[in-house]
């Protein structure tokens, strides 16, 4: 079984030393794959620096990783980083991505532009299980704190495999013993951050950014952090509500190929039979024989 970790705040970030022991713990072989440079905000962005159609990787370690483990530093954003390792960039694809620990939490709306997040969310949506791990500081000093929790909650996923959904989890930037448990909590519905524009002229926009009050929404993920709460919560990727009544036409001609096309597949209508080549028969989904 494989790990990768990875994150938006750079190779150098000590957070990914955190992850990468945990999972090393777990008895998972660990492949450490980072940005080289901070990719902050990035969501789940494609975007890379490319040399004659090749994407630059470098070896590079984070602070204190333990020998042995392998470590890349990526012109890249996370969820590149985590595309490459799913099909055989960094090896042998990952059974599992831990995406932090952050600098600065993930909660509300801010886990939409998260790069951290945006990692896990797309290592779900190629079938591997994802953790997303923050700390609610923007110069965290209690990364061990966060270790303690990623600890508790990745054996939960482990022993809960279910790759269609992401654990986003945040942690308050405390010592283990001040910190008050680790909770289920909703997403709040604001941002860390509310943007205004201050200025508009001559072509520019200039945006002035003031933090948010956390503590508005007390059972939210971020009033829980504020509280001194670590909150863990169940994302998932984009998916469509296949159960809303949506408008819908068809152009005149298109039934007819339509129909056309499902005759030259050897399709009725409906699509449920098919044409037995061998003998001209007709064969209904529930004739198939056994391979």
């Amino acid at each position: 079984m494989r790990a990768l970790i990875t994150n938006d705040d750079g190779i150098d970030s000590p957070g990914l030393t955190v992850l990468a022991e945990r999972a090393a713990a777990e008895g998972y072989e660990v492949v450490v794959a980072a940005p080289r440079r901070e990719s902050s905000g990035a969501s789940a962005a494609l975007m890379g620096t490319e040399d004659d159609g090749r994407l630059i990787v470098e070896r590079r370690s984070p602070p204190g990783l333990p020998d042995g483990i392998e470590s890349f530093g990526v012109r890249a954003t996370p969820a590149l980083i985590t595309l490459v390792a799913a099909h055989g960039g960094f090896g042998p694809p990952p059974d599992l991505v831990l995406s932090g620990i952050n600098r600065g939490a993930n909660t509300g709306h801010a886990t939409l532009h998260s790069g951290t997040v945006g990692a896990a969310l797309s290592a779900s949506t190629h079938g591997m299980l994802a953790m997303a791990v923050s700390l609610n500081s923007a110069d965290p000093t209690h990364w061990d704190t966060a270790g303690y929790v990623v600890e508790r909650a990745l054996r939960w996923l482990l022993d809960n495999p279910d790759p269609t959904r992401v654990m986003n989890l945040n942690v308050p930037d405390r010592p283990v013993d001040q910190i008050l448990g680790l909770r289920k909590a909703p997403l709040a519905s604001f941002g860390m951050v509310h943007a205004r524009i201050k200025e508009a002229d001559h072509g520019h926009l200039t945006l002035t950014y003031t933090g948010t009050d956390m503590s508005k929404e007390p059972q939210s993920d971020a009033g829980l952090v504020a509280r001194g709460w670590a909150t863990v919560s169940l994302l998932r990727a984009p998916v469509a509500d296949d159960d809303a009544d949506l408008p819908h036409f068809e152009h005149e001609g298109a039934r007819e190929h339509r129909m056309s096309a499902q005759r030259s597949r050897g399709e009725d209508d409906e699509g449920t039979e098919i044409i037995d080549t061998i003998d001209a028969g007709v064969m209904t989904g529930q004739d198939f024989p056994e391979p």
